[in-house]
């Protein structure tokens, strides 16, 4: 079997080997014809693969979070690498070491931790501050917290990186509150926190990263809130008052409008000052990481990166004797 780190694929390289599967859509070239767009992957990266003249009765059986031994061909696509696969087959997990193929993690979450329990903490609106005390004390969602993805292939898709993401969109939305009177910084803040919260539950990522039936069927917006809902319904319990509707009903909203329009999966566009805050502050993050990531994984001396159909662009590296002085 032949073996290569992905990171290290080059253009005429032949491949046959374990891959994590991680994306699988049935595409038709310019005749028509059925064939299965691939995103397959290892610990040091991802690459996009193409099989030709096959269809639907071959992607149904796979789905993202596969083991597959993968055969086929490197070849140079658009500034960067795809391969075209001429045979895949599923592998037992049970025969596959995980680690190998899931991006690397942040080893150590307790600053990021430490800093977002800083921001909850410190809520001026007791109310609010309550409501996130009862996240904080629920051990076993807050371990959750520390290890999940924000995603599974866009934006911070490796172990932890949904407190980072939260956590640096906690950063910003304190800088930016006070330039703005009428925009409620609490409400903001806790709106950071929860928007995402609901991901806890959609995604699996104990082993391979994948999605729950409970992600399939309802997604994180949804799950989100009904999570906010138990919590509500603790902080009632333990500040032995009720937790006011209108302020809950904020949350809400912070929670289901936060994709931004309807075409992004938003079942209501943002319509208060905080929900366009958390909305933008979401974009900037998601989209500048996704960015700063592909020009770091970009060889060096390369002026710029291969197309990237997520961002549905290529970006501008520079030339290499300029790099520092930029």
């Amino acid at each position: 079997m032949t073996t290569h780190r992905v990171e290290q694929l080059a253009p005429g390289d032949s491949v046959e080997q374990v891959l994590l599967l991680t994306g699988c859509q049935v595409r038709l070239n310019r005749q028509g014809a059925p064939y299965l767009q691939l995103e397959l992957r290892d610990r040091t990266g991802s690459i996009e693969g193409r099989f030709w003249n096959v269809g639907e009765e071959l992607a149904r059986r796979f789905d993202p979070g596969d083991f597959v031994l993968t055969k086929g061909k490197v070849q140079a696509f658009q500034g960067g690498n795809q391969l075209i696969v001429t045979a895949i087959e599923p592998v037992d997990p049970a025969t596959v070491n995980a680690t190998d193929y899931l991006p690397p993690g942040i080893e150590n979450t307790d600053v990021l931790f430490a800093r977002l329990r800083e921001f909850l903490i410190g809520l001026k609106n007791p109310l609010l501050r309550g409501l996130m005390e009862c996240f904080l004390i629920d051990e076993e969602l807050m371990a959750a917290f520390r290890q999940a993805p924000a995603g599974i292939r866009v934006h911070h898709a490796y172990r932890g990186g949904l407190l980072e993401h939260v956590v640096t969109m906690l950063e910003i939305a304190d800088r930016i509150a006070p330039l703005y009177a009428g925009l409620s910084r609490d409400l903001l803040i806790a709106g950071v926190f929860l928007h995402d919260i609901g991901k806890l539950e959609e995604l699996s990522y104990a082993h391979t990263f994948g999605y729950t039936d409970p992600g399939q069927l309802v997604g994180h917006l949804v799950l989100g809130v009904g999570l906010l809902r138990e919590k509500v319904t603790r902080a009632e319990e333990l500040l032995g008052e009720p937790f006011p509707h209108e302020l809950r009903l904020r949350l809400e909203h912070l929670i289901v409008s936060h994709h931004g329009s309807l075409e992004q999966g938003s079942p209501k566009v943002p319509m208060t000052p905080e929900a366009i805050a958390l909305h933008y502050i979401d974009t900037l993050d998601s989209k500048l990481h996704a960015v700063l990531r592909e020009l770091r994984e970009t060889p060096a001396g390369a002026g710029w990166t291969a197309f990237n159909p997520t961002l549905n662009r290529r970006l501008y590296r520079g030339a290499a004797e300029s790099d520092e002085g930029v």
